[in-house]
């Protein structure tokens, strides 16, 4: 396959996470790659939800591998991480679940192993500004990538695309927060998605009209008794449980601009 594409890339811009938790259960999520632009240069940092790392007693991250700059489809490379949730820098604000670590380290390890990682980035700044996110529609159409109830092509390594649609304006703060919604089949493994307002052009197979990064997915709304929605945390899929709850496709979107606080917040700490 030839990456060619913005969407074939995009296949390329998640990891999922396998993880094993204090009780001794499997889950797993996702995470993604984003570069951010700062004074001191580019850095590039995994981004995941905090609820996924936290509690874990084992981690790891799967890669395809690279060879001569390309994939290698079906290679695959689990790099562990020891004390996994402590490798994690979180957002500042507890109330927003993010978390991070710097790609450097992690492919220095890959390399110490004879290992070369294959992955493409999402720059930062493709997040929109507020003038930006004031143009958009209240309806747009969004992609996201990942592994829903654990679900992908664990031959060839790649995630599941979906699709759905803004449930909420992006323009405005969902209950105050820095969040939207999402028209959208979200579930468990969803956990740490990329979302992407995304307009593909018809007549230009390889080019889209609209591209902006515009969050990551924390929390899914579950319908708990007759009149009663309640948003939660899209938890980690675990063995093929299907949870007692029911799911109604709507999904809580963490803006792209938190995922660059916490960036700048690491940058701040570790760099100045």
């Amino acid at each position: 396959m030839d990456i060619n594409s913005l969407s074939k890339k995009l296949l390329f811009n998640t990891v999922r996470v396998d993880t094993v938790m204090e009780d001794g259960s499997e889950g797993s999520g996702t995470a993604f790659v984003v570069s951010h632009a700062h004074r001191r240069g580019t850095h590039t940092f995994i981004v995941t939800n905090r609820h996924l790392v936290d509690g874990v007693r084992e981690g790891g991250l799967v890669f395809t591998q690279k060879h001569n700059g390309q994939p290698v489809l079906g290679q695959r490379f689990q790099l562990n991480i020891e004390d996994f949730p402590h490798a994690w820098f979180t957002h500042p604000n507890p109330d927003i679940d993010l978390a991070i670590v710097p790609m450097r380290p992690l492919e220095q390890a890959a390399r110490d192993q004879g290992v070369e990682l294959y992955y493409h980035v999402i720059d930062s700044r493709l997040a929109p500004d507020a003038a930006t996110l004031r143009g958009l529609d209240a309806l747009e159409e969004v992609l996201f990538i990942g592994y829903p109830s654990g679900v992908w092509d664990h031959v060839n390594l790649m995630p599941i695309m979906r699709r759905g649609t803004t449930a909420t304006p992006m323009a405005l703060n969902f209950e105050g927060r820095a969040e939207f919604l999402i028209d959208a089949a979200v579930y468990p493994g969803s956990s740490g998605s990329p979302v992407f307002v995304y307009q593909p052009d018809v007549l230009r197979p390889n080019q889209s009209r609209k591209f902006l990064f515009a969050g990551v997915i924390a929390a899914v709304f579950f319908r708990e008794e007759a009149n009663q929605l309640v948003p939660g945390p899209v938890p980690p899929q675990q063995n093929g449980v299907v949870m007692g709850s029911e799911m109604i496709d709507l999904g809580l979107v963490i803006k792209s601009a938190a995922v660059i606080e916490v960036i700048e917040a690491y940058l701040t700490k570790w760099l100045e």
